[in-house]
């Protein structure tokens, strides 16, 4: 029987959109998910907002499925839940709540001259995926919704604030709306007087600091779920309303949890549809760099954060064509099976690929400076071409970009003391892990618990808000959550490193067919 102490986190993946029920003890006792897929509609990356709430309403059915079949019953209370989403994007709305413009996701790189904009009015780094550049970018356009913005938000506090009425984001997603000021846990107030006092913003009647969310640290009580919220979730009428909510976080937030890197000195590397590293730091970058996002933890710490849109998409649809092929042959492989085949494969080819390179830009890349995306494969008359290979520089192009805005935290003498890897580029033991650990010239772990990912993440968030007792979030993950969790480290080998060098070099050059490429094709 379930005792009612159990959390929920629920987390809106690109791909998928999870629901998990963790234990008093963190452990996962049920899940549920609903696939869904972002579209490129009029030029712009969104999801529908039907779809928003069938995924939601699909992902806890499916949790619920899970439950009944487990403990013989449907969940009926909880005792706290949390709901996480991929960071940043924009969904604003009137006085009346009704949404305003569709909602542009992350992926979007349409917002170039706002965010150069905003970046020198500030002389804080404004990447082109935060709420604010979005906001500045319709403001410049002379979008005509902008005029009857009450409340500007991402997914997650969308989601938060339907089902508790609560106008609130973690300080970690509230990061990637607008720049926070780490002392204050809070939107930096002379950035906000300086939004404020440009012209083009002057003539409209809302005020920013009033139409962004409030800004929450873990642990701090972000309202309940009501008794609307729990009919609109719950399709089947068994949850009870009331039960407390933790504040909603996002995407990079919860993979800090899940892999317990919120501490000084260490990082995550979180690879599935796009890919990014989080670095807590130990003091400030010495200046501002477009390739370095600044955010914080979901405690209020400063991060540098490097963001690829582009990771595993193309890959794997290089595996799907495998799979493909295998159908046609008769056989009886599973998809995994095939996957753990190929990916141990590019074990086999050599450290720089053999010459081969691969771009996986389904999507623009600002840190390579491109606005649009055309998956491209390369390679010379002479190159090395096998399957080993092939599969190899598949693996390579998943975190080339992050190299180059990785190479920039060198330069500035960040120190890693540990940094931890999640996310599908990992579900093949060892191969991601150890590539990755050549490409970055640094000893990467994997956790059992990395398989969990953000939904697992959140529900933490959830738990410590009403069990913390006390501790701070580092505490409680070390002493609580993480105490006997196992983890293998994988240590960067020499050959490995000098390969990706290589194959680095000819990458770079390359982008200028990548350039092209989007430019004629």
């Amino acid at each position: 029987m379930l005792s009612g102490k159990e959390a929920l986190g629920i987390e809106f993946g690109s791909t998928r959109i999870k629901a998990v029920l963790i234990d008093e003890n963190f452990n996962s006792i049920a899940s549920g998910s609903y696939d869904w897929e972002n579209r490129l509609e009029n030029g712009i990356w969104t999801y529908h907002n039907d779809d928003i709430w069938k995924g939601l309403q699909s992902a806890y059915s499916s949790l619920n499925n899970d439950v009944e079949n487990k403990f013989g019953h449907k969940i009926k209370t909880l005792s706290s839940i949390g709901f996480s989403a991929m960071m940043h994007g924009y969904l604003p709305f009137d006085k009346e709540g009704n949404q305003l413009a569709e909602f542009r996701t992350w992926r979007n790189t349409i917002t170039s001259e706002a965010a150069d904009k905003l970046t020198k009015l500030f002389n804080f780094n404004i990447p082109q995926r935060w709420s604010i550049a979005h906001l500045y970018q319709a403001i410049l356009n002379g979008e005509e919704h902008v005029k009857d913005i009450d409340y500007l938000t991402t997914l997650e506090g969308y989601v938060h604030w339907k089902l508790s009425g609560k106008k609130v984001i973690g300080v970690g997603e509230a990061s990637g709306m607008f720049p926070i000021d780490s002392n204050t846990n809070d939107y930096d107030s002379s950035m906000l007087e300086k939004f404020a006092s440009l012209e083009e913003v002057k003539k409209y009647n809302w005020s920013i600091r009033d139409i962004l969310p409030k800004s929450l640290v873990a642990g701090e009580n972000a309202g309940y779920l009501t008794e609307e919220g729990a009919k609109f979730l719950d399709v089947s009428g068994n949850l009870e309303p009331g039960c407390p909510m933790c504040p909603p976080e996002g995407d990079a937030g919860t993979g800090m949890v899940a892999t317990n890197s919120i501490t000084v000195r260490t990082g995550n590397v979180s690879a599935g549809t796009s890919i990014f590293a989080m670095i807590v730091l130990d003091k400030l970058l010495s200046k501002v760099y477009e390739e370095i996002d600044m955010v914080t933890t979901p405690t209020g710490k400063p991060v540098a954060m490097v963001h690829c849109n582009n990771c595993c998409t193309d890959l794997d649809y290089w595996v799907k064509l495998f799979i493909e092929f295998s159908s046609l042959t008769g056989s009886e492989l599973t998809k995994p099976q095939i996957y753990d085949l190929l990916y141990n494969e590019a074990l086999k080819g050599d450290a720089d690929c053999g010459g081969l390179v691969s771009y996986n830009y389904f999507s623009g890349e600002p840190v390579t400076g491109l606005s649009e995306g055309r998956p491209l494969f390369v390679r010379s008359e002479n190159a090395k071409m096998c399957l080993s290979n092939f599969m190899r520089t598949q693996v390579y192009s998943t975190f080339a970009s992050l190299k180059i805005g990785m190479e920039i935290l060198e330069k500035e003498n960040v120190i890693i003391n540990k940094l931890t890897g999640h996310g599908g580029l990992f579900k093949t033991e060892f191969v991601g892990q150890k590539l990755m650990a050549g490409a970055l010239n640094t000893p990467v772990t994997v956790m059992e618990t990395a398989g969990e990912g953000g939904a697992w993440g959140i529900a933490v968030l959830a738990n410590y808000c009403i069990n913390n007792g006390g501790m701070s979030l580092e505490e409680y993950l070390d002493k609580k959550v993480f105490s006997n969790c196992k983890s293998s480290t994988v240590e960067p080998d020499l050959k490995d490193n000098e390969g990706f060098a290589n194959y680095m070099s000819i990458y770079k050059k390359g982008l200028a067919v990548e350039r092209s490429a989007t430019e004629n094709i």
